[in-house]
């Protein structure tokens, strides 16, 4: 028996030895097959439109084809549900944006962890979310806004283009940071949320900067504030809210990739070295600054960190602002 065992043991060490230049010598020749971007929205969304700007600069970076695979529904989460259970090989990439941190937060019962089922790639994009107004809304900045809400509570509303998004918590997080209290309405999509605010149905809203900057440069909205620490290249004089006297007070949308958890380091390395490639090329970048989003690029690492604060911060937010999908 302890021979026939000693056996199937060294049989296994030379299978096992057997099989680690082969996986090496795959990760060597990665990509030698198309690649698939997951983007876990709709056609023609911002991260649809983001996504297509690199795909074909990441075929002559990888030398391989990049198929973008739409896969909308449940708030992004069936699209991210299929990259977590894909083949860790590098071949199947998480396309998506800042959501991936506010979902786990926000839906009770997710197919997958965000924290342990992926590994990130690197950040593509930053897309600050801009506080536009009506016209004839009697506030001209973000101090007189916030009196305003100070003095007639629950008085003052904020659209966004949906529960859960940057810009929903963009406005409760402006809630929280000014002690104020905001009616949030909630729209399905930036479209039908700017026409209501140009309309005057609702004073206020929290929006992606491509839905609303063409209104803003013809007039027919007023831009307050950009939701980042820094202000966007866009639109240069418009204040951050940190500049408008908010503090602590920050929302990126960022377009970042990820893989399955367990991808080998040398894929993720060679996605990421294509990724930052990509967004340093000035074309790219005056694509992207058209859509009214910069190049971001940086390390693996460094998107993890981002991850991980995020999702403490969301989770932070929504319990002390008792936020819940609807």
């Amino acid at each position: 028996m302890n021979t026939l065992l000693s056996r199937l043991g060294a049989a296994l060490a030379v299978a096992a030895a057997g099989l680690a230049p082969l996986a090496a010598t795959a990760q060597a020749g990665y990509p030698d097959k198309p690649i698939k971007f997951v983007v876990p929205y709709p056609p023609g969304g911002g991260t649809d439109v983001i996504a297509r700007i690199v795909q074909e600069r990441f075929q002559h970076a990888l030398g391989q084809p990049i198929i973008i695979d739409n896969r909308g529904g449940a708030a992004g989460s069936l699209g991210t549900d299929i990259v977590a259970k894909s083949a860790p090989d590098g071949y199947t990439v998480l396309f998506t944006l800042s959501s991936h941190t506010i979902n786990p937060s926000f839906y009770a019962k997710l197919p997958f962890d965000t924290a342990k089922d992926f590994e990130p790639v690197g950040t593509v994009a930053s897309l600050p979310q801009i506080l536009v107004a009506n016209l004839q809304f009697a506030p001209r900045n973000v101090a007189e806004l916030v009196a305003l809400a100070k003095a007639k509570p629950n008085t003052v509303a904020f659209a966004s283009v949906g529960n859960g998004s940057p810009g929903h918590l963009a406005g409760e997080l402006l809630k929280v940071r000014t002690g104020t209290q905001m009616t949030h309405i909630p729209y399905r999509g930036g479209g039908p949320a700017v026409t209501d605010v140009m309309g005057g149905q609702v004073p206020l809203l929290w929006v992606s900067i491509p839905a609303a900057a063409q209104f803003v440069k013809q007039g027919k909205l007023k831009a307050l504030a950009v939701s980042t620490v820094k202000r966007s290249a866009a639109f240069p004089d418009v204040p951050t809210m940190q500049e408008a006297g908010v503090h602590d007070f920050e929302v990126d949308s960022w377009y970042a990739m990820f893989v399955p958890a367990k991808t080998p380091k040398a894929v993720i390395d060679k996605l990421n070295r294509a990724l930052n490639a990509v967004v340093a090329e000035p074309d790219i970048r005056v694509k992207l600054l058209a859509q009214g989003a910069e190049g971001v690029g940086g390390t693996p690492e460094a998107l993890g960190k981002v991850v991980n604060a995020e999702l403490v911060k969301w989770a932070k937010l929504t319990k002390e602002a008792n936020l819940k999908a609807e």
